[in-house]
C-alpha cells in the first residue's frame, strides 16, 4: 500500500466516525448512512485492500469511541461486514476491472446489503436474539434508509468525478502526463 492510501485510510476512517456524530445530533444518522459515505469513497479512490480495512474498522472503532452503531444488539459487527464489502468491492470493481463509478457503487451497496443480510441471519441467534430474515436490509434500505440511499447515489459519483477531473487538471498543470 501506498502511503498516500494509508493516509487517505485514516482520513476516511476519521470522517466515517465523526459524519455519524453530527447527524445523529440532528436525529438524522439511521435515515442518512453517514458512515457509508467515507467507507465507499475510499474503495473508490484508495482501492479494494484500504476500503476493506476503512469499512472494518470504522464501524468498530466508532463503537468503542462514541457508542454508535451499537455493540449489542450486534449491529456494530453487522456493519463490519457490510462496509467492509461496500470498501472492498468499490475498489475492486472501479480500480481493478475498470467498471463505471455507478455500476460498481449499486454492485457495492447491494452486496453489502445481501452480506449484511446473511450475516445478521447466522449472528442473531447465537447471541441469543431472534432470526432476521435476509431480505431486511434490503428492504431497510428502500424504506427507512432510502434518503441514505438516495444520497449515496448521487453523492458518491459526484465526489469521485470532481476528485478526479481536479487531480486531471493538476497533473497535467504542472506538465506530467494526463491520468
Amino acid at each position: 500500500m501506498k502511503t498516500r492510501d494509508l493516509t487517505l485510510g485514516a482520513l476516511f476512517i476519521a470522517l466515517g466516525v465523526l459524519l455519524p456524530v453530527f447527524f445523529h445530533m440532528l436525529g438524522l444518522g439511521k435515515a442518512f448512512l453517514p458512515m457509508h459515505l467515507p467507507v465507499l469513497l475510499a474503495g473508490f479512490f484508495c482501492g479494494p485492500a484500504v476500503g476493506l480495512s476503512v469499512g472494518a474498522v470504522t464501524p468498530l472503532l466508532s463503537a468503542v469511541t462514541t457508542g454508535m452503531p451499537p455493540l449489542m444488539p450486534p449491529i456494530a459487527q453487522l456493519m463490519v461486514v457490510e462496509l467492509a464489502v461496500y470498501g472492498l468491492l468499490t475498489g475492486w470493481l472501479y480500480r481493478r476491472l475498470r467498471w463505471g463509478v455507478y455500476p460498481a457503487l449499486l454492485t457495492s451497496m447491494l452486496a453489502g446489503r445481501v452480506a449484511y443480510g446473511l450475516f445478521a441471519y447466522f449472528l442473531m441467534p447465537l447471541v441469543g436474539l431472534q432470526r432476521v430474515p435476509v431480505w431486511t436490509p434490503l428492504a431497510y434500505a428502500v424504506g427507512e434508509s432510502l434518503p441514505g440511499v438516495v444520497i449515496q447515489l448521487i453523492a458518491v459519483p459526484l465526489v469521485v468525478g470532481l476528485v478526479e477531473r481536479s487531480t486531471s487538471v493538476l497533473f497535467t498543470r504542472a506538465g506530467s502526463p494526463e491520468r
